[in-house]
Parts: C-alpha cells; structure tokens; sequence
C-alpha cells in the first residue's frame, strides 16, 4: 500500500514539475525578448484550454459519461465573473480583488449549475447524455443573448425585450446587452495567474482521484451494477464529479472573460464547436489521463500558431499531427511498447542503484 501511494506521489509531483517547468522557461524566453507580442497573448488561452481539458477529463475519463455541453459552464462562468466585476467597480476599485471574488462567483455559478442539470442529466446515458449536454450548452448561449441587465442606484434592472426597457437612471450602466454581451471588462488575466490556476485545478483533480471518493467514481465508471452492489451512492458521487468538473470550467471561463475586452456568447467561443475541440484534446491525451490533457491542450492550442507562417500546409501538418497522437496514444502496440519501454527502464534504474 505503501509503495502504490508512493508511486501515485511521484507520478502527480512529475506533472506538477512539467507545469512549472514550462511556466519558467517561459519566463526565461520572455525576459531575454525571444517571445512575440502574439506568442505572449496566446499563452493565457493555453492555460483556459488545459483546465477545460482536465476538467472535462474528470467527466469524461474518470466518470465515464460524454458530455458535449463543457463549454455551457465555461459561458456560465464567464459571464457571472465579468457581470460581478463590472458592477462591482464602484465599489470594490482594485482590479485583483475584483477578479479574485470573480473568480470565486464564477465558479460557483458554474457548480450550481452543474449540480442542477446533473440531477435529471445524469440518469441517461451514452449517445442521451451527450445529446442533452449538447442541448444544455446551446440553450445557455441563447439565453445568455437574449438578456439585458444594467445598474442604477435602485439597483439591477433586467428585461428580455431591449436596452431601452431597461428604464434605467441618468448615468446607470447597462453591464450585458443582449447579444452584444458585456463590454469593458479589465483584462486582469494573465500568464501567471493562468498557470496558478492550472496547479490549483491540477491538485484539486488529482487528488480527487486518488481519494476514496475518487476510487468510488472510478467504480461506477467501470461496473456500476457491481458498485453498486457494495453500498456506493451512484447519484451522489456522479453528482460530484460532475459538479467539481462544471466548477473548473466556470473558474476558465472567469478567467477568458478577463483576458477580452468584449465577451459575447457567439458559436465561436461557447459553441458545441468549441466542446468538441476540448473533448478532441482530453481523447488525444488519453482518457483518464490528466498529464496527457495537459500535454495535448498544450500542442493543439500553440501548434495553429506556430505554423501560422506555413498558411498553404498548416492545416495539413496540424491534421497529421492529430494522427500521429492518436495512434501514440491509443493504438494497442505502442501502448505496449510504452510498457515494455518503462518496465526496461524501471529495471536498468534498479541495477545503477
């Protein structure tokens, strides 16, 4: 037992490591001028796209369920952060502090949610569950356009029909116009605090799974009927997962919403387009692996921009990239060959020692 918690301990401290590794020659490559100003603005939306992957991993490669709507609980969260910090300003001046209590609310919301729409959600199964989340995350976009909110000093006003009807006083502030979304947020999100971000949804996920309410969401996963069977609550612990994974993606999308200046809920950004890209990401990492849904976030978000130079062959090299990770990590022979690799290593590590 003793050797398996160590083994664990050194496995998640490798994946740490990896992160903050990369966050200092980063750092290093800045400092010395060898990043571009684009190079630099890509970098926050990495951080966004690995927690969504690691995230939706938790549903999809520990909780065994699809689900196609991860990108409903990014918009949640993204909205209920900027909604805060815009009418929050007269009130709490400092941005970070702002942003902090955001990120808290946007995460929240994000739960709430998940834990709402999981009670009926989580009964189905399959090709059900991920039509249904699909549904949710297309539901959420439209409602979120439809909506007017602003502030006064009676306080919020809201209205399904016009900014007009709002009726707001000389001097309120309308904070989400319809489809135009919110404006103006301050852009408070930056590398550093993506990459803390990264390290808390990282600690939260992995130790999640190497606790026992982790191996018990694993148990439901693998045989829910045996689970079962043994006294596991099914809802309960499906429900968690599920509510820790919708937090996470609220909590990136809190953080999208401080990296733009205007933030609207087109196809684009919360789009089931934008979900499908997430899952491809947690697939080509690796069910159920979440140093591989870093890694693979990681490539797929900066691979379109490094390439962007290549325009008539980006798109072809980004495709054969695709195939070449697919087959690493899925095809049954390389994955025995990693084996047999680990294991030689394993053995000539001993004999040095």
């Amino acid at each position: 037992m003793k050797s398996y918690k160590n083994k664990i301990f050194r496995r998640d401290l490798i994946t740490y490591s990896m992160v903050i590794a990369a966050f200092a020659v980063i750092q290093m490559i800045g400092s010395g001028g060898g990043l571009t100003s684009h190079m630099k603005g890509i970098l926050v939306p990495v951080c966004i796209y690995v927690i969504m992957a690691v995230s939706l991993n938790l549903t999809v490669g520990i909780l065994g369920e699809l689900s196609l709507g991860h990108c409903g609980f990014m918009c949640i969260g993204a909205f209920a952060g900027a909604f805060f910090t815009n009418a929050a300003a007269a009130v709490i001046p400092d941005i970070l502090t702002r942003f902090i209590i955001a990120l808290v609310i946007g995460a929240l919301t994000a739960a709430l949610c998940g834990f709402l729409i999981g009670v009926p959600v989580l009964r189905l199964k399959g090709d059900y569950l991920a039509i249904v989340t699909l549904a949710f995350g297309e539901i959420i976009k439209n409602i979120i356009n439809a909506m007017y909110v602003g502030v006064d000093s009676k306080g919020l006003h809201f209205s399904l029909k016009n900014s007009a009807s709002l009726n707001l006083e000389k001097g309120g502030k309308i904070i989400i116009n319809g489809a135009q979304g919110i404006t103006g947020t301050p852009k408070a999100a930056t590398f550093v605090i993506g990459i803390i971000l990264v390290l808390l949804t990282l600690v939260i996920v992995l130790n999640l799974i190497n606790s026992r309410t982790g191996r018990a969401v694993m148990a439901i996963r693998d045989n829910r009927i045996a689970a079962e069977s043994v006294g596991i609550n099914i809802t309960k612990y499906k429900l968690l997962a599920f509510t820790v994974s919708a937090s996470l993606a609220g909590a990136a999308g809190v953080l999208y919403a401080h990296n733009l200046a205007s933030l609207a809920a087109t196809p684009k950004s919360f789009g089931y387009n934008m979900s499908i890209m997430i899952l491809v990401y947690v697939v080509l990492g690796g069910i159920a692996n979440i140093r591989g849904s870093v890694v693979s976030a990681t490539v797929l978000t900066l691979l379109p921009e490094v390439l962007r130079g290549l325009n008539d062959y980006r798109m072809l090299i980004y495709a054969v990239v695709l195939i070449i990770m697919m087959i690493v990590t899925s095809a049954p022979s390389m994955i025995s060959y990693r084996e047999r690799l680990s294991a030689k290593f394993k053995k000539n590590a001993k004999e040095a020692a």
